[in-house]
């Protein structure tokens, strides 16, 4: 490949990297990411372990968090970095991974397929400025598979063990990976990974209770064609349908008129040494234990990504065509390009009203500093996002923390009751208005009357209730 088109494909790849850099405080801060402020940026790792005991994930993310957040500090920003460096990472690896799955007069075309997969489609891009451990897993299944293909197996265990204890899904892979490799007899890396998946076998036993309660995973529902088009839309983007359509077209134009004497199917080998074959078992398993007890979710399949794009890159690198094949190869990538440059972004770079998966916690936090007697039904949320934003020296240090229903109840017993309380919350409308309406109405039967402050926000709800009294002496 020419040193022209090299540069140009890392130029590209800067390009993407360094946009979402760039939009590491475009948005707020969402439920998810608060949840790991709330988790992670504990006084001390013993409180940080208790308060894991009773959470979906196993602790592993957390704790790199919670070190992290000591060296370099607790705000949004350094919460979001430290996912972005894991994407950096995690596809350097997986870069690397291609270069030595993919014949060797061919690598410099593998390493730019792969490149262009990994530091500008939608799945890491998506996780790669978000405060969950998602691109972390990545980088850590990433060396996994590296280490598993060069026979290393005191390495490969103990990033596996890693990896199980960062995500389930990572565990899952790992016990998969462990099953696979035992049929294949190769006993070493079989033992490797059943004894890296160990600690996170230990942790679920640690948190059955929580991990085997109706309450773990509520929000996932039973498989359905919705999965499978939303995983689609993760990995190709915006209108994922048409764009395997296109790849289609552009299958049957090389095949008649590009130079591709035949459409190439991945050799067993490279299948089995990119980790591809274990991933596809952990996914079959976790689909059909799904109808029984729903577990499978779109964004968890990022953990898929180090297998695939390997395999991706070693095919498509390898693919001999002609000039015309190689024009119509290099139109499709731009189009494929674009519609990720734009977007692809689209869920980092919200505009003005920072919405970011439904929440704008953030404006709240703002609208109301300085304000006293205010209430949630999420309320522990708006906490963590007035820690964040004084963090970031966008508000001061919150004199009084938001309560919730409890707390209101309390207050208006008191005797020197208020004459003005605050109510708020960020969602999905139908669900935010749901969940404020207890909060109202137990004001409204207190003698208050409430109007809407925040009319311009989308996904979030203020209401200023004042007194009946007070609003007679105005």
């Amino acid at each position: 490949m020419k040193r022209s088109w090299l540069l140009l494909v890392v130029a590209v790849c800067l390009a993407f990297g360094l946009r979402a850099l760039l939009l590491i405080d475009a948005t707020a801060l969402w439920s998810d990411e608060l949840y790991s402020v709330g988790k992670s940026f504990q006084p001390s790792f013993s409180s940080l372990l208790a308060m894991l005991r009773e959470d979906t994930h196993p602790p592993a993310y957390y704790g790199l968090l919670w070190l992290w957040g000591h060296l370099v500090g607790q705000s949004p920003v350094s919460l979001r970095l430290l996912s972005w460096l894991a994407y950096l990472a995690g596809g350097l690896v997986m870069v690397r991974q291609a270069m030595a799955l993919g014949r060797e007069d061919i690598r410099s075309r593998v390493a730019a397929v792969a490149a262009l997969l990994v530091f500008c489609s939608p799945y890491p891009i998506r996780f790669a400025i978000e405060g969950k451990s998602y691109a972390v897993l990545v980088l850590l299944v990433a060396l996994a598979w590296w280490w598993r293909r060069s026979a290393r197996p005191f390495a490969y265990g103990a990033v596996a063990g890693l990896a199980g204890l960062t995500h389930f899904y990572g565990l899952f892979l790992v016990l998969s990976a462990a099953a696979w490799d035992g049929w294949q007899r190769r006993w070493t890396v079989a033992a490797a990974a059943l004894i890296g998946a160990l600690p996170g076998l230990a942790w679920m036993a640690y948190a059955a209770d929580y991990l085997f309660s109706s309450r773990a995973g509520s929000w996932i529902g039973a498989p359905d064609y919705a999965l499978l088009e939303e995983t689609l839309a993760r990995g190709l983007g915006l209108w994922p349908l048409p764009k395997l359509a296109l790849i289609l077209l552009l299958l049957v134009a090389l095949r008649s008129w590009g130079g591709l004497r035949r459409l190439p199917w991945p050799e067993s080998a490279l299948l089995d040494q990119s980790g591809l074959m274990p991933s596809l078992l952990m996914v079959l398993g976790v689909v059909a234990v799904s109808f029984v007890k729903p577990m499978a979710f779109s964004r968890y399949f990022v953990v898929l990504l180090p297998a695939v794009v390997p395999v991706l890159a070693a095919q498509i690198g390898g693919l001999e065509l002609n000039r015309f094949g190689r024009g119509c190869g290099l139109v499709v990538l731009g189009l494929m390009l674009a519609s990720w440059w734009g977007p692809g972004f689209s869920e980092l770079d919200a505009g003005v009203g920072g919405v970011r998966e439904q929440d704008q916690f953030r404006l709240i936090s703002q609208r109301t500093s300085g304000l006293a007697d205010r209430y949630s039904p999420r309320e522990r949320l708006f906490n963590l996002s007035d820690r964040m934003e004084a963090a970031m020296g966008r508000i001061p240090s919150p004199s009084a923390p938001w309560g919730g229903k409890a707390d209101l109840k309390q207050r208006l017993q008191e005797q020197d009751q208020p004459q003005q309380i605050w109510l708020a919350s960020s969602g999905p409308p139908p669900a935010m208005a749901r969940k404020l309406k207890p909060l109202e109405s137990q004001l409204e039967q207190a003698g208050f009357h409430c109007e809407p402050q925040a009319i311009d926000l989308t996904h979030a709800r203020l209401l200023r209730c004042r007194s009946e009294a007070m609003g007679r002496s105005e």
